[in-house]
């Protein structure tokens, strides 16, 4: 688990802004390889040891299994003391739901850490943000490509540039205690989104001690974000289409959030109007609910604690609309940025790809809670790299396919090795642009699902009210020229 030496640099920053356009071809002595000649016209390349910065600063959420923030806080000290000359490498963790409020208070005062890490797509900022895409290069020449869910929620086709650099995702599976379902007659959990309403009504007459039948927030938090969008696309409806056109007001966002209206009123309470992003775990391992759209990071935390509820716990993939579509939404995607304010900004492009060089370690830390998005980095060492995507891919399957965290049966996770055929970005069917990520970070989904249920407003105007709000701010960044 040590980390690779991946001194001296060959990172390019982003130095439109000074007028630099100067290139140098260096030789890497740790990888051996030759940076690439054709990185654009902005770029340059220079030694680490010419670089006035000898720190570097990290801004990470606070993991939701903490084995991982031990292991990464280590492995990154340890990048530093092996890096020449040594780096100074600090790691801050904060709640997640801190992140962008923390973001917008370092750019406003052009100062902060020099890689800050969100996990959901910073389109927002990518006026404040280094282009990555010479990383992105670098590493598919190591790896192979990086997944297209990961491109849409980093790359921005309007403007040409990668305004973050995605090192992995999680899947969001469904989370449901099989002893329930079993004494309902569905032992293999639901298939399809109605299934949760007739689950939830039977749930409700055999368990009347379990006081959330079924567990999907309608409130503003991020799990919240994830579910209302997920049943949106699973209806057939979206924010945009692929174009960047809004085209939330249509009959297939009427009829998913009159779901969510049925599903509130018979399978949920009041409560998840006012979850937080761990209410539905918490609620699911204390035997209040019996589903949750959720990672793995719920399990794991029983599993810990030896909570009975672990061996109960079991997991499909998504859940499939009407007319069949299955869609969710990525529960996490992890996504690091660097400020241009940043001194540092070819030693965090270091840091990144040595991370990614070590991601079979990271997601091992992580109990596979974080999935690569460069499968080709976990693949066995040696491997060609042709050969890395397909071999990463198995070695997924294979850890899915027999827990070597001790899940009873070893094969309990096997529904997430096929996240990426029901997993989708933020945006979908578009990329994440910046009015996506606003329309993200302002929880306008949630908030329409949330007015509907209550009887606030009705189905229709609820949807109305929510277009409005997009278009308002797809405008916005329209005029800006940050979308299409």
């Amino acid at each position: 688990m040590d980390p690779k030496d991946t001194s001296p640099a060959f990172f390019a920053s982003d130095r439109a802004s000074s007028g630099l356009t100067r290139r140098t071809l260096i030789t890497r002595a740790a990888a051996g390889a030759l940076a690439s000649a054709a990185a654009g016209p902005f770029v340059f390349v220079r030694r680490a040891s010419a670089q006035a910065a000898r720190s570097l600063k990290i801004l990470q959420w606070s993991h939701f299994v903490p084995a991982y923030d031990a292991w990464f806080d280590r492995w990154a000290r340890e990048w530093g003391q092996k890096h020449d000359p040594p780096v100074d490498v600090t790691v801050d963790h904060i709640s997640f739901a801190d992140l962008v409020p923390r973001a917008n208070a370092e750019v406003a005062a052009q100062q902060g850490h020099d890689l800050f890490m969100f996990i959901s797509p910073p389109a927002a900022f990518e006026p404040e943000v280094v282009d990555m895409a010479d990383l992105v290069r670098e590493a598919e020449k190591r790896h192979g490509p990086i997944l297209d869910l990961a491109k849409r929620s980093t790359y921005n086709p309007v403007t040409g540039k990668w305004f973050g650099f995605s090192d992995n995702y999680v899947p969001d599976p469904g989370n449901y205690l099989k002893s329930v379902w079993q004494a309902i007659g569905m032992p293999d959990g639901p298939d399809r989104w109605e299934q949760l309403i007739e689950a939830g009504r039977a749930i409700r007459q055999k368990f009347p001690n379990i006081q959330i039948p079924i567990g999907i927030g309608l409130s503003q938090d991020i799990d919240s974000n994830m579910a209302t969008r997920a049943i949106m696309w699973s209806f057939g409806a979206s924010v945009q289409d692929k174009n960047g056109k809004v085209v939330l007001d249509s009959p297939e966002t009427v009829q998913a959030v009159a779901f969510g209206v049925r599903l509130f009123r018979e399978a949920m309470s009041p409560a998840v109007l006012s979850w937080n992003a761990s209410s539905n775990n918490q609620a699911f391992n204390a035997g209040q609910t019996a589903y949750i759209l959720n990672s793995i990071s719920a399990y794991r935390t029983a599993q810990d604690n030896k909570l009975p509820v672990a061996d109960d716990t079991f997991f499909v993939d998504a859940l499939k609309g009407p007319t069949g579509l299955q869609w969710a939404s990525e529960h996490v995607m992890g996504v690091y940025v660097v400020w241009k304010f940043s001194r540092a900004q070819e030693l965090a492009k270091e840091f990144l790809l040595a991370l990614v060089d070590n991601y079979r370690d990271a997601v091992m830390a992580s109990k596979l809670y974080n999935f690569p998005s460069f499968p080709g980095s976990v693949a066995d060492p040696g491997t060609p790299v042709a050969q890395k995507p397909a071999a990463g891919q198995r070695w997924i399957e294979s850890v899915c396919d027999n827990d070597p965290f001790g899940s009873k049966p070893a094969n309990k996770l096997a529904p997430i090795k096929t996240a990426l055929k029901w997993s989708t970005n933020v945006g979908h069917p578009g990329p994440a642009n910046p009015a996506i990520g606003e329309i993200f970070d302002t929880f306008v989904l949630p908030d329409m699902f949330a007015k509907a249920a209550t009887g606030q407003m009705n189905v229709a105007d609820a949807v109305k009210e929510a277009d409005r709000r997009a278009k308002e701010i797809f405008a916005k960044w329209r005029q800006r020229g940050l979308v299409a």
